[in-house]
């Protein structure tokens, strides 16, 4: 029987700058480019699109104290 050979994926480069990806940090090219993404995520640059809600369903459940 062959053996059927697998080739690696093609290497992307990386998303932020376009450089070459390294291992390390695949699939970006450094640390620093890694930092970027994380920082865009964390400021809510990446958006998912999606039905709008209503702004009831946005605010928090009101709970009375007289239950």
């Amino acid at each position: 029987m062959a053996e059927t050979e697998k080739k690696p994926p093609a290497a992307r480069p990386c998303p932020i700058c376009g450089k070459p990806a390294a291992e390390r940090f695949r699939p970006f090219c450094s640390a620093r480019c890694a930092d970027i993404d994380l920082g865009r995520w964390l400021k809510g640059s990446y958006v998912i699109p999606g039905e709008p809600l209503d702004e009831a369903e946005d605010a928090p459940p009101s709970h009375s104290r007289d239950e």
